[in-house]
């Protein structure tokens, strides 16, 4: 039986033809993404910022606007309500942390659990999660804590194991993921809890692991290819490793739509932030990791010693 091929043997697609306007549109988006976070702001989930979710389930289908109205006046805050299902019957309520004792939260999560069964016949409010304000804070930091020693501890090693322009590639192609994927969220305002941040953390992990594979194989083919351009020794590299990336970001981004589409709704944050970042950072191993090296000047003997390139040099065309 022949083997299914999704990338046809001796494959020549001129990747860095498209360099430039690639870097355009990355530098655009990129700046687009973080300008949007910061003027919008994520949607944090209670394990950033404190405070009460519950989830309530109604027998008929409601209005959400009544709905938040209640509970505004209930609690006297400004609750967030998302519907957590097409059917309008069942919602998640999210109640910030209000002014008082810790205990404050769990007098208005009674309240919430007398008033939705009284006016809504059937409806049944489930037992929810409590963060306190002190513990928040303390998720927040260590969460960007994390993210950041990963992407510094990530760049240090690929400059060991290659060279300092190879650690700048892989810095700036981590950096373009997250900034991208915080657009998404914030533009979308999913919330975004310590699973979102765990997802974060396997986009770095990913991206980290395609870039380094095709790193390998550009110093490979440089030592290989001493008297090739470095455009089309890029090129090759590319498409010699294009049969490796398509195939794995296809098989993970088939589990991680299964988990989407079927999946249980704690884990819907987690499962579309890495389907996300795994499509942009498959992009980034491309266009951002690799055109990188061309930019920072390197050569196809940037690398050789001495008696190295006074070898190449001598040998004939």
């Amino acid at each position: 039986m022949k083997l299914l091929k999704l990338v046809p043997d001796h494959t020549n697609v001129d990747f860095m033809r498209w360099r430039n306007i690639a870097l355009i549109l990355s530098l655009i988006a990129t700046v687009a993404s973080i300008s949007y976070t910061i003027y919008r702001g994520l949607n944090l989930g209670i394990d950033f910022v404190g405070g009460e979710v519950v989830r309530a389930e109604f027998v008929q289908p409601i209005q959400i606007d009544r709905l938040r109205t209640e509970v505004d006046k209930l609690c006297g805050c400004e609750a967030s309500i998302q519907a957590l299902d097409k059917g309008d019957r069942t919602y998640q309520i999210r109640l910030p942390k209000p002014p008082g004792p810790e205990t404050a939260s769990n007098v208005v999560v009674s309240k919430i659990r007398t008033l939705l069964p009284r006016d809504y016949p059937g409806a049944r409010v489930d037992a929810g999660e409590s963060v306190s304000g002190k513990v928040s804070e303390e998720l927040a930091a260590d969460s960007a804590k994390a993210i950041a020693f990963a992407m510094i501890g990530i760049a240090i090693y690929i400059w060991f194991r290659f060279e300092w322009q190879f650690g700048v590639g892989a810095l700036l192609t981590l950096a373009h993921d997250i900034a991208m994927t915080l657009g998404f969220f914030a533009f979308t305002q999913l919330p975004v809890d310590l699973n979102v941040v765990a997802a974060f953390l396997t986009i770095v992990g990913y991206s980290l692991n395609d870039t380094v594979v095709i790193y390998d194989r550009v110093r490979e083919n440089l030592r290989k290819y001493r008297r090739m351009s470095i455009l089309p020794l890029l090129n090759l590299t590319l498409n010699e490793t294009l049969a490796r990336t398509v195939v794995t970001s296809l098989t993970v981004l088939i589990a991680l739509g299964v988990l989407m589409l079927i999946g249980p709704q704690v884990i819907f944050g987690l499962a579309i932030a890495i389907f996300l970042g795994v499509i942009i950072g498959t992009y980034s191993s491309i266009y951002i990791s690799v055109p990188t090296l061309v930019w920072l000047g390197v050569k196809p003997d940037s690398f050789l010693k001495v008696d190295d390139k006074d070898e190449a040099e001598a040998q004939p065309v």
